[in-house]
């Protein structure tokens, strides 16, 4: 069982559905989506960018605030196809995932590039853990 793996089954709870046990799933979900997306970390940006969310992806690589963003402007800008996987990753419905992933990926892609810059391996999973213990009660 990898670290990510055994941080989230600490946090699990319930069916998956809502609540802590919920964030993790979909937490996973998105980290495996952002992983195994084409590109990466840096396709993953690119193409959010190129769906139209260029200022708010720039304020979640930078230092200061996010900048917020609807699960539909996501939607929009990655497509049904990348939802539809991450719910079925996640064992969530389409509108579960997308109620969370509005606050969740900001937060993923902002801890993934501390220093500003967008490294073309996978997300540092330690590190991006320690980073979300606030999404679950300081648990993590």
């Amino acid at each position: 069982m990898g670290l990510l793996d055994s941080v989230l089954s600490a946090v699990e709870g319930g069916d998956g559905q809502g609540g802590q046990g919920g964030q993790a799933a979909l937490l996973q979900a998105v980290v495996a989506q952002v992983n195994n997306y084409p590109g990466g970390l840096p396709g993953l940006i690119g193409k959010l960018r190129e769906g139209g969310l260029a200022e708010a992806v720039e304020s979640w690589v930078s230092v200061g605030s996010n900048q917020a963003v609807s699960g539909e402007q996501l939607q929009s800008a990655l497509g049904d196809d990348a939802i539809d996987n991450i719910a079925q990753s996640a064992g969530q419905d389409r509108s579960t995932v997308l109620a969370g992933l509005g606050q969740l990926l900001p937060h993923v892609v902002d801890h993934a590039t501390p220093d500003g810059n967008v490294n073309s391996g996978g997300l540092d999973t330690s590190a991006l853990l320690g980073s979300l213990s606030s999404l679950f009660g300081g648990r993590v």
